[in-house]
């Protein structure tokens, strides 16, 4: 498997990951305390990918380096 190949299969992996956060934040019961758990659970589920791919569009291997260490 060549970067190319890996990068898109990641890209896809973290994609479904993030629908699968959406679903499971959904299906919290609707309470002040699982509202926040909500919030929190998908802004970090859903910036995985987010970074991962801003990472992948990277300019130079030392800009690549720099965001996927976010």
């Amino acid at each position: 498997m060549d970067n190319k190949e890996f990068s898109k299969q990641l890209e896809e992996r973290t994609k479904r990951f993030a629908i699968e956060i959406i679903r499971l934040s959904t299906s919290l019961p609707i309470t002040p305390e699982a509202k926040v758990i909500k919030y929190q659970i998908t802004k970090s589920g859903i910036s995985i990918g987010a970074n991962y791919r801003e990472a992948n569009r990277s300019r130079s291997k030392a800009d690549f380096k720099n965001k996927i260490t976010i």
